[in-house]
């Protein structure tokens, strides 16, 4: 075996070992990957057969330029499927129930335990006939050939509708941050935010939309608001939250600047986590993405968690910021005159707009 350990899950790895321990692929036909994550290797899987499925923007831009297939979705008929294991239970279930009705061949599962896998092994094995795992980097490979679509449909995902304090409904789905409820850091900004605000608006890392709803409700000079977000389970569900004409939608890597696009205003609540590793980069990176986003009088609005350290990179990223709320647990920072960035946007995001008449995930 001669895949180099890059892989963070490893993955390749654990692929090399199933061969080896009995895993076979029909010998035609599409093999589909659900959301392997950006820095994963899938070199023991055939490179032309492979169609790489994942809502993850990061991951479906590092995988296109290396030239794999990837898609959003995938038509059922595929040889084979592997679902590589999320954190959150009931998006992992959702993924394998889609990855049997996508295919007659097997299904692999793969994840590291601290993704629960082993939860995930001791459920399906109460419903198919499972092979024995393959235990390697901290985590497991196993697979079963798929019993189809009706087996396992009751583990497909529904939307989750909650309310706010307002009562206002809003939908998410599992795996999403905050998918069980209002983030108490974004309801904080949200209840600051000026109804003065004007002019071209953006919502870095917008989730499903809490935010950039409340902006756009409270502050009417808003003439456009950009909501960005890496997620497109997310931003499919901001879609049906809001509901202003004024909504621009970008299916983007927040951390990079938007191309042709300046703004009189930035919010924010940006992640800090990747799976269970706390990032304050992640933060950081969102601030400086803000900055060269902003023209020269422009605004930064930021929640987070109070022990994040992201006064420094307020101080490099604007000429004057300052804490103009909070409580024990969140602070909001605002930053005005932003300090411009030399760097460009690296990748286009896809965007849509919706007409008016014409409707269509860790932070603070």
């Amino acid at each position: 075996m001669n895949t180099p350990q890059t892989d963070p899950a490893p993955r390749a790895l654990r692929l090399e070992l199933a061969f080896e321990g009995g895993l076979t692929l029909p010998a035609t036909g599409a093999i589909a990957v659900l959301a392997p994550r950006a820095g994963e290797s899938l070199a023991p899987l055939p490179r032309e057969r492979v169609q790489v499925m994942t809502p993850h923007f990061p991951d479906h831009a590092a995988f296109t330029a290396q030239g794999y297939a990837c898609a959003r979705s995938i038509a059922p008929g595929v040889a084979a499927v592997l679902v590589c294991l999320p954190r959150a239970r009931a998006e992992a279930l959702d993924m394998i129930a889609e990855a049997c009705a996508l295919t007659e061949g097997p299904v692999i599962i793969d994840g590291q335990k601290t993704d629960g896998v082993d939860a995930i092994l001791k459920a399906l094995r109460s419903k198919v006939s499972v092979s024995e795992p393959v235990s390697k980097g901290h985590g497991k490979i196993f697979w079963f050939p798929s019993p189809g679509a009706a087996a396992l449909a009751a583990w497909r995902d529904a939307p989750v509708t909650l309310v706010d304090a307002a009562g206002q409904p809003f939908q998410t789905r599992a795996g999403l941050f905050s998918a069980d409820g209002v983030d108490p850091g974004s309801a904080l900004l949200a209840g600051a935010l000026p109804d003065t605000l004007a002019g071209e608006a953006v919502d870095l890392g917008a989730g499903w939309g809490f935010l950039s709803a409340a902006l756009l409700a409270r502050a009417p000079r808003i003439k456009a608001l950009h909501l960005v977000e890496a997620d497109a389970r997310a931003l499919d569900c901001a879609r049906l939250n809001v509901t202003d004409p004024r909504a621009v939608f970008h299916w983007a890597d927040a951390t990079l600047p938007l191309p042709g696009i300046q703004a009189d205003i930035v919010v924010m609540n940006p992640p800090f986590h990747t799976g269970r590793k706390g990032q304050p980069g992640l933060g950081i990176a969102f601030i400086r993405a803000a900055a060269a986003l902003l023209r020269p009088a422009g605004q930064l609005w930021l929640v987070a968690n109070r022990h994040l350290p992201y006064e420094a990179a307020m101080t490099a990223s604007f000429r004057r910021h300052s804490e103009v709320a909070g409580t024990a647990a969140f602070k909001i920072l605002l930053g005005e005159g932003p300090v411009r960035a030399a760097a460009g946007a690296r990748t286009a995001p896809h965007r849509d707009r919706r007409a008016a008449g014409h409707p269509r995930g860790s932070r603070a």
